[in-house]
């Protein structure tokens, strides 16, 4: 049994990847899905068994390419109206408070990044987790978990002021 020539595969599979991908990824990034399958599928055909079933193959293939493309698209930067920075005096968590920030540094890195994100810069859960990976559930609670910690460690201090909750 021999292999069909490989533009009688993209030929007749094309389509059903095109309408897999689309679904998958979106209109947006389904021609670049598309072209990735079909590239990586060019240079592994040689290989391919000549009695394998092409279309399942092909799907394989074209899964592969869309979590690589929704990957990329979730560590893209997405351009906002307006950002969601607030001013401070000098850019540097040190010079607001010492303290704070030796709490900040002593949280695990995961509730760390979620209580900066969420209560500094303002970011929603939905997508502090787009940002840091998981779900926005996830977020919450370690934002949640990141504020307890801080409010056993961090000292009040009246004296400055301020609540520091």
């Amino acid at each position: 049994m021999s292999k069909p020539l490989f533009e009688q595969i993209v030929t007749a599979h094309g389509p059903m990847v095109l309408r897999v991908v689309r679904a998958v990824v979106g209109p947006h990034d389904a021609q670049d899905a598309w072209s990735e399958t079909f590239l990586a599928a060019l240079r592994a055909y040689p290989e391919l068994p000549a009695d394998a079933n092409v279309e399942a193959w092909l799907v394989t293939i074209a899964h592969r390419k869309a979590v690589d493309i929704t990957r990329s698209n979730a560590r893209r930067a997405t351009p906002l109206a307006e950002l969601p920075e607030r001013a401070s005096r000098t850019g540097r968590p040190e010079d607001w408070d010492p303290d704070l920030w030796t709490a900040l540094k002593a949280l695990p890195e995961r509730q760390r990044q979620t209580v900066a994100y969420h209560y500094l810069a303002g970011l929603p859960y939905k997508d502090i987790a787009a940002v840091t990976g998981g779900s926005p559930e996830a977020a919450r609670r370690a934002a949640s978990d990141g504020v307890k910690a801080l409010r056993r460690s961090y000292p009040r201090d009246t004296a400055r002021g301020g609540d520091p909750t």
